[in-house]
């Protein structure tokens, strides 16, 4: 059921989910969640869930980091014109 390459894939997820936690930068941050994203996109594909799959691609990797990335870009032009 588990082959090595879900195990490889979960073992740099939680890696990832470790950087993201202890990244200095936000942008970090981001990208080390939307590489979670993508782990968990390719799991659900190699478990036979296409549609979970499609979903967690759309929402949690494309929507989600487009989201954090235009937050992070607001509030770093509000940080410049404040100081």
């Amino acid at each position: 059921m588990i082959n090595i390459f879900m195990i490889i894939i979960m073992i740099s997820m939680i890696i990832a989910a470790i950087k993201a936690i202890t990244a200095v930068k936000l942008l970090d941050s981001i990208f080390f969640f939307s590489f979670i994203g993508i782990g968990a996109t390719i799991l659900f594909a190699i478990m036979k869930a296409p549609d979970v799959a499609l979903t967690e691609a759309a929402v949690g990797t494309g929507l989600i980091t487009l989201v954090f990335l235009s937050t992070l870009r607001k509030t770093s032009k509000e940080d410049e014109h404040e100081s």
